[in-house]
């Protein structure tokens, strides 16, 4: 059996029987663990490490397995089923362009391309002119990467700059992660790109963030000076995920302000990532809008259709037509089954107002999570995020991560009837359907404060 973070054994747990959860077997099933040892043996290793679980189903936002176990899905499979796991608008565009049949189209025009774009344009802010579509979130970014580069180039930039973030991640091709801000993601880079750079992020436990503007300003002159660069003749982008997804983070408000004051005096663009934060995750359409500032890029995915794939880039007319035809597409970009998926998803978020849902459960969700932080001061520090997505950041009275706390919490909540999002650190991320009711939200939260109390018990 290939490594893993969770234990393979099959243990016997308490039965759980509620109107959302129910837990019927030994955790993990025993029937599954040859299955698991099958995928391990004929998949790469890089793809495992997650909770030892098989689903078989998912509908709303509860998980089923083949074995008669039920789990209140808190991932939302990474932040991807925004519109609730097969939604019924989504399902039934898919099966009528299935009965056509229309499968794939590569860059020919197909009617559904067509209605997609044009509602999508429709329902974005009105500076976004055009649309790019892909199939995957590194894609998106390193779309914008080349946007920002071209037009740089077209205003006689030198060095084609990028400026990124420490502790970013924006997807794993090469230029992606390259403008990752994670030394360890990167290190099988041979020559790295000389012209992207990286910020200190401003965490709130950094020294000088308690002037957050300020703390741009040195930043952002530290790396002028340290480079030997002019930012109105060498730097092109600033790329930057809207939270730092690891931790559901977003940036103090006076210096995403002086970030932007400092693009417009420098003809700089400004990229968004919001393969997490897009699509109402925040209660907004776009986490962007939680600065209220205005992007010249925004990079989507994950929910963008609750399903397929799906990515797209957002842009100004002027921008998104730098590349010339032909230059620049993808092989299954725009296929009329991610068409359709896209734009269902699209309709539901907005006419069932699971965008307003995720404002209003978004409240309840987090003065919860912080009244279990105020149980739990020497274990869990910071709460972050807004709307329906949230992280838990478990550190230490003497500032160490609790990684193992972490892992533990997980488990016990999955053998609970609860599935959250294992990040590999000292973080929990929190985010489930944006169609979840507040019963079924309370619940849960629930069995995460059990689950945070006994494993505390064993683990400390």
């Amino acid at each position: 059996m290939a490594s893993n973070s969770f234990s393979h054994v099959p243990k016997e747990v308490d039965k759980v029987n509620t109107l959302y959860r129910k837990i019927t077997t030994k955790i993990p099933v025993p029937e599954s663990i040859p299955l698991l040892e099958k995928m391990y043996e004929l998949e790469s290793r890089s793809m495992h490490g997650q909770l030892p679980i098989i689903w078989s189903r998912a509908d709303d936002f509860q998980v089923f397995d083949a074995y008669g176990n039920v789990w209140i899905d808190f991932t939302s499979t990474i932040l991807v089923a925004n519109a609730g796991h097969a939604n019924k608008k989504i399902i039934k565009r898919l099966k009528e362009i299935l009965d056509k049949p229309l499968l794939h189209t590569y860059t020919y025009a197909s009617q559904e391309r067509i209605d997609y774009l044009e509602y999508l344009i429709k329902n974005t802010p009105e500076y976004y002119e055009k649309a790019f579509l892909l199939s995957s979130g590194t894609e998106a970014t390193e779309v914008a990467l080349k946007l920002m580069r071209l037009h740089g180039k077209k205003f006689g930039k030198n060095k084609g700059g990028i400026i990124c973030f420490d502790g970013a991640y924006h997807g794993r091709t090469l230029g992606a992660q390259t403008m990752t801000g994670n030394d360890n993601a990167k290190s099988w880079i041979v020559d790295k790109d000389p012209s992207i750079f990286h910020l200190p992020y401003p965490y709130e436990w950094v020294e000088g963030v308690d002037n957050p503007e300020k703390f741009f300003y040195d930043s952002i002159n530290k790396l002028i000076l340290d480079n030997g660069i002019d930012p109105k003749k060498d730097i092109c982008g600033f790329m930057l995920e809207t939270f730092q997804g690891w931790g559901a983070m977003f940036f103090p408000i006076p210096f995403m302000n002086a970030l932007n004051k400092f693009s417009k005096d420098n003809n700089i663009l400004i990229a968004f990532d919001e393969m997490q934060a897009g699509f109402g995750r925040t209660g907004k359409l776009f986490g962007y809008m939680h600065y209220k500032i205005e992007p010249d890029l925004v990079c989507l995915g994950k929910g963008a259709s609750s399903s397929l794939p799906l990515s797209i880039v957002l842009g100004s007319k002027t921008i998104m037509d730098l590349p010339d035809i032909g230059s620049m597409s993808s092989t299954h970009s725009a296929n009329p089954l991610c068409c359709v998926a896209g734009h269902e998803n699209l309709k539901a978020l907005i006419e069932d107002e699971l965008i307003s849902n995720s404002s209003k459960l978004g409240e309840i969700f987090h003065n919860s999570l912080d009244s279990i932080k105020n149980k739990n001061p020497s274990v869990l520090k910071y709460v972050y995020g807004v709307g329906l997505v949230a992280s838990l950041i478990f550190i230490d009275d003497n500032g160490n991560p609790l990684i193992s706390l972490c892992d533990t919490i997980c488990e016990k909540a999955m053998q609970r009837g609860l599935l959250l999002i294992h990040t590999g650190r000292e973080s929990i991320k929190l985010a489930p359907p944006l169609s979840i009711n507040e019963e079924a939200l309370m619940e849960a939260i629930h069995v995460l404060e059990e689950c945070i109390k006994d494993s505390m018990k064993n683990s400390l």
